[in-house]
């Protein structure tokens, strides 16, 4: 259907992913199957989720794949308050990727809207 590297949004999410596996380097050890695991197998499942519905054949089932992303979206967006409540990230870093986080899930949300309005 499309080739997912020409997306803006996938190229957003895909640097997020690379910033989020950097910083999450420097998690406590302890959190390596908890935290760091887990926001890690989110962001990149955005990234993956749009990559994925590219493949398919038609727009309601990229749409779907889109929605998936979103729901990946929200995930990290959780993660990334609870690993600053826990003092894991300082606020300026926080922001910076909470704001990152939000400006996808905006591009998605349009991105789906045209889709389910091109038909």
């Amino acid at each position: 259907m499309q080739d997912f590297h020409k997306l803006k949004v996938w190229e957003k999410a895909h640097s997020l992913t690379l910033v989020i596996y950097s910083v999450t380097k420097h998690f406590p050890k302890e959190e390596i199957y908890g935290l760091t695991s887990q926001l890690r197998r989110s962001v990149f499942s955005i990234a993956t989720n749009i990559a994925e519905g590219c493949g398919r054949g038609t727009k309601k089932e990229f749409s779907h794949f889109l929605q998936v992303a979103m729901g990946s979206a929200s995930e990290v967006e959780y993660l990334l308050i609870l690993a600053k409540d826990l003092n894991y990230l300082d606020e300026s870093l926080y922001k910076n990727l909470s704001d990152n986080g939000i400006e996808i899930k905006k591009m998605l949300s349009s991105f789906i809207l045209k889709l389910r309005t091109d038909n």
